[in-house]
């Protein structure tokens, strides 16, 4: 394995990134659910395709803040 790479996936399993991204994902994940799929919702006609979407829109804002925040992180640790 590339020594980056394994150095980089150290940050990404870092304990204070994940609960961050896991933060971050809550709050924009719910506000895009909303937008998105609010009048389903509330009309109760969610479909199991519509819910699939919604864990995917949580997932995306995760792995935003996650590669971000372990960019930063490796970037750091190199420039010292």
């Amino acid at each position: 394995m590339n020594y980056r790479f394994a150095s980089w996936w150290k940050y990404v399993c870092d304990r204070g990134v994940v609960r961050r991204a896991v933060k971050v994902a809550f709050v924009v994940g719910t506000v895009l659910a909303v937008i998105n799929y609010g009048d389903r919702f509330l009309s109760d006609s969610l479909s199991s395709r519509d819910l699939l979407k919604i864990a995917i829109t949580y997932l995306v804002p995760y792995c935003v803040a996650t590669y971000s925040a372990a960019s930063v992180l490796a970037s750091a640790r190199t420039n010292q």
